[in-house]
C-alpha cells in the first residue's frame, strides 16, 4: 500500500504579512514558513495506518520552489519513507486548478492507493485543492475527517458535521481524505528521526518530468489586488455603580447604532 501526503507551506500563523508594492501580491521576504497546519494531521494519520496496516510506504509530495524541500524533510523526520518535490519554476503564480493538476500527475506517477492531505491550507482558505485532485483523478474523496479506518480495501471515514453530529463515509480504494484537527495529534520529531530523514530517498521533479508544461497551467483565476482589512472600531468600556444607567446605555447603543434591536 502507498500512502501520499500532499503537503503545502504557509507562512508561520504568528507572522505579519505584508501586501507589496504592486498591491496584488504578498512581499515574503520577512515570512517565516511552516508546513500547513492540516497537513501535519494527514501526515500523522499516514504513519498511524502505516503502524496498523504493516506493508505501506508513506510518500510525501509537494508543488513549489525548493525551500519546500526543508518542509517535505521535516516530514520525513516524522516517519515518512520518501519525499518528491515538483519545481514550481517558469510559473508566476498558480491557481488552485493549476496545482491540483500538478498533484493529480503526481498520484498517479506515485501509483498511490491512498491520497491524505489538510482539509484546507491557512493562507488562502479556499479549501480546493484535495478536493479538485479527487475530481480530476475521479476518485471518491471525504473532507474534514476526523477519523480514517482502513480494512483491506475498504476505507471508512467519520466526519462531524453541524449540530455535532457524525457523518460516516464508505469507499473502496483508491480515494483522497482531508484531514480535520480532531483527527489526531501529530508526533514531534525526535533527534534520530531529524538524522534518518536526511539519508531517505527524495526526488526532485520538473513539470516536464510529469509530462506538463507551464502552458499546460494557465489560471483560471484572476488576482487583481490585495487590501488589509479595515481596522475595528474602538469599543466602548462604561463604568460605574449605576448598573441599570448603564445598560440603558448599551440598550441605545444596540438600537440607535448597531441596529440590531
Amino acid at each position: 500500500m502507498k500512502i501520499l501526503v500532499l503537503l503545502k507551506k504557509t507562512p508561520d500563523t504568528e507572522t505579519k504579512i505584508e501586501i507589496a508594492s504592486d498591491g496584488a501580491t504578498i512581499d515574503h521576504s520577512n515570512t517565516k514558513f511552516i508546513i500547513n497546519p492540516y497537513d501535519e494531521f494527514a501526515i500523522e494519520e499516514a504513519l498511524q495506518i502505516k503502524e496498523k496496516v504493516g506493508q505501506a510506504e508513506v510518500v510525501i509530495a509537494s508543488f513549489g520552489d525548493a525551500s519546500c524541500k526543508d518542509l517535505i524533510v521535516k516530514g520525513l523526520a516524522m516517519g515518512a519513507d520518501r519525499g518528491v518535490l515538483v519545481s514550481n519554476d517558469g510559473l508566476d503564480s498558480a491557481d488552485s486548478l493549476a496545482v491540483a493538476k500538478v498533484l493529480k500527475a503526481v498520484v498517479e506517477s506515485e501509483q498511490a492507493s491512498l491520497v491524505l492531505c489538510g482539509k484546507q491550507a491557512i493562507d488562502d482558505d479556499n479549501m480546493h485543492v484535495g478536493t479538485m485532485v479527487a475530481e480530476l483523478l475521479d476518485w471518491p474523496h471525504v473532507n474534514v475527517a476526523g477519523k480514517v479506518t482502513i480494512e483491506g480495501e475498504s476505507c471508512t471515514v467519520e466526519r462531524e458535521v453541524e449540530g455535532g453530529q457524525v457523518e460516516v463515509h464508505q469507499f473502496n480504494l483508491p480515494g483522497v481524505v482531508g484531514a480535520n484537527k480532531s483527527l489526531n495529534t501529530p508526533r514531534y520529531t525526535s533527534l534520530p528521526g531529524i538524522m534518518k530523514a536526511k539519508r531517505k530517498p527524495f526526488d526532485n521533479k520538473s513539470l516536464a518530468d510529469l509530462g506538463l508544461n507551464a502552458s499546460d497551467l494557465s489560471n483560471t483565476v484572476v488576482l487583481k489586488g490585495l487590501e488589509y482589512p479595515a481596522e475595528k472600531p474602538a469599543g466602548q468600556v462604561f463604568q460605574g455603580d449605576d448598573v441599570a444607567s448603564m445598560v440603558g446605555k448599551v440598550v441605545e447603543l444596540l438600537r440607535d447604532e448597531a441596529k440590531v434591536l
